[in-house]
């Protein structure tokens, strides 16, 4: 996509004018499902998110920033984190209706919930957003680094940088003896 096409994109966003969807859809549609449905793996459930998606970004066009990321990676954001969210509605609702009877088999007991790990994601959020969008990919959607760099459309060599630089920084936070511990469990 030109960089003239993705300004005039957003500054349709920006005056609230119905076009700006049509070109999204257009321009973004077929990716935005692709992640919908990595994250879902379901082709119906995918194109609800899809959907939920264009709706959110419609209600938020007014508080995206191109200083802060490009007008994908917004996108993209939406999108993941709306799957994400129906992943887990559909999760608990899954949930809810195990019998009690059988509901011991998943039990996995105190010792497996780790709460040093449990604010991780919260964590993300302290490092730069180019770091987090490929830990994200590669560690909570379970994405390799090939898929990553695809899916993202950023080269390889970027992706295994930012990786890099990612954990580095993770590392700052957590010390270097939890961040061993917090690959292993995420791995």
């Amino acid at each position: 996509m030109s960089a003239l096409l993705e300004k005039h994109i957003v500054e349709l966003l920006q005056e609230r004018d119905e076009k700006a969807i049509s070109l999204l859809y257009e321009h973004y549609g077929d990716t935005l499902y692709g992640v919908a449905k990595k994250v879902v793996r379901d082709e119906e459930l995918a194109q609800d998110v899809l959907q939920e998606s264009f709706v959110k970004i419609w209600k938020k066009s007014d508080s995206y920033d191109a200083s802060k990321a490009k007008l994908f990676t917004w996108l993209f954001r939406i999108t993941r984190n709306t799957a994400i969210d129906k992943l887990r509605s559909v999760n608990t609702k899954t949930d809810k209706e195990i019998q009690m009877d059988v509901s011991d088999v998943y039990n996995l007991g105190v010792d497996s919930i780790k709460p040093e790990f449990m604010d991780v994601r919260e964590n993300l959020d302290k490092i730069e957003e180019k770091y987090q969008i490929v830990l994200e990919a590669l560690f909570f959607e379970g994405m390799t680094q090939q898929e990553a760099s695809d899916e993202l459309n950023i080269p390889l060599g970027t992706i295994k940088s930012r990786l890099k630089i990612g954990l580095r920084e993770l590392k700052k936070i957590y010390g270097p003896s939890m961040m061993l511990a917090l690959l292993l469990n995420l791995m």
